[in-house]
């Protein structure tokens, strides 16, 4: 990475940060709840995070767009004419939040083209942060710490780590953990479950209940900066920016080498 580089990674980590801390201002006391349009929390914690992000992106890059979760659907539109756009889910797991869990992100991925070339996760209440770019690798870093570089591990079919979500792992999915009967599993809110791939702690997440861009594009980046990968059902990367922002079905996973929808299915 270019010294410009760095120095934009390491500003949208604090971005990250500072959002962070904007929404453990809502954590922990009674959550005031609204309801989008299509049946979705939003939190104050949301729009402060959202406010917070949208604000220093623009200072940070003004000739760079920004499309958050809480945009209008004006720039849900729009975003296909970018060829190149920050992807922000200012409050990834608000489910999680309201129930008062730690498991809770702020993701940012810079998209170019049809996919992410840099991303950041933070985890407000650990105040752990993950980051990933192209050609420069994934790290971690913890409060008081320096950073640490993260890769993926080899997958040990006997042994398997496989993470689900709490609220919306499916049918597939279970069956999948009621017939490995040697597999260990890992049930985690929002995008921290790529990111227990990334680090080597996890072997695959099998997604195949809706998501949206924002919620996988910052992690994405993460988990294939470390080695991992992130596919659709016939085996093709994850691409943004398509004509719907809702994600198809997907596999993450550390180690490439597996056949893990043959796995998923039981074949």
């Amino acid at each position: 990475m270019t010294n410009m580089d760095e120095a934009l990674v390491s500003a949208v980590c604090e971005v990250a940060r500072e959002a962070g801390r904007a929404t453990l201002q809502f954590h922990g006391g009674a959550v005031s709840v609204e309801r989008k349009g299509d049946d979705s929390p939003l939190t104050a914690a949301d729009k402060a995070a959202h406010a917070l992000i949208l604000d220093a992106l623009r200072r940070l890059t003004p000739d760079i767009p920004v499309l958050s979760e809480e945009s209008s659907e004006k720039d849900v539109a729009g975003r296909r004419a970018w060829s190149t756009f920050w992807l922000v889910d200012p409050l990834d797991g608000t489910k999680e939040f309201i129930k008062g869990s730690g498991e809770f992100t702020v993701n940012i991925a810079l998209i170019s083209g049809t996919g992410p070339v840099l991303g950041v996760v933070h985890v407000p209440v650990t105040g752990v942060t993950y980051w990933g770019s192209q050609g420069a690798g994934a790290f971690v870093a913890r409060p008081g710490q320096a950073p640490v570089a993260i890769r993926t591990r080899p997958a040990n079919l006997e042994r398997l780590v496989i993470v689900a979500s709490k609220d919306h792992a499916g049918p597939q999915v279970e069956a999948l953990l009621q017939r490995l009967t040697t597999a260990s599993t890992a049930n985690l809110g929002s995008s921290l479950k790529f990111c227990l791939i990334a680090e080597g702690k996890a072997d695959f997440y099998p997604r195949l209940q809706p998501t949206c861009e924002w919620d996988t594009g910052a992690a994405q980046c993460v988990l294939e900066a470390a080695g991992g990968g992130v596919t659709d059902l016939t085996g093709r990367r994850l691409v943004y920016n398509k004509e719907q922002i809702l994600n198809p079905s997907f596999l993450a996973f550390g180690d490439s080498r597996p056949d893990w929808l043959a796995l998923l299915e039981g074949r």
